[in-house]
């Protein structure tokens, strides 16, 4: 089973990215053919700083890697080196019809939220599906707000079978419902859009007073208080297993537990748990020779593997002549 997602350098890395889908692509390098890359294109919707989203790249490498990613296990690219992903997504464009871009949530969430319209805001899931399409995956990790785009995929993909035939492999969103959105400090999914995120890697004093802004209900210490209906548990529930989250529950709803409390359990939590791999992510940003050559390495596997997709779509196409 071919495994494909991808991450945006456009920031630091914050629990919603690495429990809704970091961790998940780590765990299919064991069982499955994973495909996992950078999207710095997709980033520059959002980043038009070139240093900084030259520097941001490899900070996404550096902690894909520090978080467990083996490039041993796992094809591990940064998504301009591939000029394969480019041309692949004319192609698709000339089968994409506007109006299933037209009905797109994320386009049409962005543009309400007051962020400029342009072509690559707008044709964004014909790039993605670009990405998904080169390297024939059957199956792709995202959160729910991204469902929607693999759709487009399949239907574009669709199109294209259909005038040309069966180039494409459809693929299949795989979403965790427990995870598949991470609540922020203010109980919205967890962006950085929305300025609400817990990052992984920041200083101690930062990711304290990041954990204790996590908005709360004014119920007294002494009473009983819903799990449900709280962001710091919500949050807390990630890094549990089944029993530790119950007893959590549990104490939830005895009463006489303050959420400065559970803020300040949960703080020491994230830090603890991120520690080693903060340290592992130093090692590699000290390196940046070496972590370049691992990405040189990923793009020659990812070459390879996109070649033998876009041979055939150019020769069905006319392209090749």
């Amino acid at each position: 089973m071919r495994v494909l997602s991808g991450i945006q350098p456009s920031g630091s890395l914050h629990l919603g990215n690495f429990f809704g889908m970091m961790k998940k692509m780590i765990e299919h390098q064991e069982q499955e053919d994973l495909f996992c890359f950078i999207a710095n294109y997709h980033a520059m919707t959002s980043v038009a700083d070139g240093k900084q989203l030259a520097q941001g790249t490899l900070e996404a490498a550096a902690n894909f890697l520090a978080l467990g990613l083996d490039p041993e296990k796992s094809t591990f690219w940064v998504q301009s080196d591939l000029p394969e992903v480019q041309e692949l997504a004319w192609a698709l464009s000339n089968f994409t019809p506007m109006g299933l871009l037209e009905r797109c949530h994320s386009y049409k969430d962005k543009i309400a939220r007051g962020i400029a319209a342009n072509h690559g805001l707008f044709a964004y899931p014909v790039l993605m599906a670009a990405d998904i399409l080169l390297f024939q995956s059957e199956k792709v990790p995202v959160g729910k707000d991204q469902k929607q785009h693999v759709e487009v995929t399949r239907d574009i993909a669709i199109k294209f079978n259909n005038a040309y035939g069966d180039i494409f492999t459809l693929p299949e969103p795989e979403i965790d419902d427990e995870v598949a959105t991470v609540p922020g400090i203010d109980g919205q999914k967890m962006s950085k859009s929305y300025g609400n995120t817990i990052d992984l890697f920041q200083e101690e004093k930062a990711l304290r007073k990041s954990v204790m802004r996590i908005v709360t209900d004014p119920t007294p210490v002494e009473d009983p208080k819903d799990p449900d209906k709280c962001n710091v548990f919500q949050i807390y529930r990630l890094f549990l297993n089944k029993e530790e989250e119950k007893s959590l529950r549990q104490r939830y709803l005895a009463g006489g537990m303050g959420y400065g409390e559970i803020k300040e359990e949960l703080f020491v939590t994230v830090r603890d748990f991120f520690a080693p791999y903060a340290a592992r992510r130093q090692e590699l940003l000290a390196d940046k020779d070496g972590l370049r050559q691992i990405l040189a390495d990923g793009r020659d596997k990812a070459r390879h593997a996109a070649s033998k997709t876009l041979r055939k779509v150019r020769k069905k196409t006319g392209l090749a002549y």
